[in-house]
């Protein structure tokens, strides 16, 4: 693979809580879970807390570069079920909403458990990985 991830699952630091120091995601509505590294900082939302197991639920967020980062070319969001070794069965599609604001639609945890939503950045031939955890009831 290419691109390089230069954060990796584990690596990234999760504050879960509404309000970060900074303004990433002010634009999003409701609490947002705040993932950042040192290049990047992600402002997150479900539109369904909890997600329900067996529903589609959509993913609005926030990407803010930090220090001289760029802005990203691209994005991506998935799930994956690390105890079970597999991921979702549908592919999200992300759109851009404005400048460094996104929504991922079509997500769906088709088991109760532990997911682990991710977040690639794509610049260039880099991707940066943040990730979360959620629990599907």
């Amino acid at each position: 693979m290419r691109a390089i991830f230069a954060a990796i699952l584990g690596s990234a630091c999760i504050s879960a809580g509404a309000h970060a120091a900074s303004s990433c995601g002010d634009t999003l509505p409701g609490d947002k879970l705040i993932l950042e590294n040192a290049r990047y900082q992600i402002a997150y939302r479900t539109d369904l807390s909890p997600v329900p197991v067996g529903h589609h639920f959509v993913v609005d967020f926030a990407v803010c570069p930090r220090g001289k980062a760029a802005m990203p070319t691209s994005v991506r969001v998935d799930a994956n079920m690390p105890d079970h070794r597999h991921g979702m069965n549908y592919r999200p599609e992300v759109t851009t909403v404005a400048r460094g604001v996104y929504r991922a639609e079509g997500l769906l945890f088709h088991m109760p458990g532990r997911w682990d939503l991710t977040f690639d950045i794509v610049t260039g031939n880099t991707t940066q990985r943040l990730a979360s955890t959620l629990r599907a009831e």
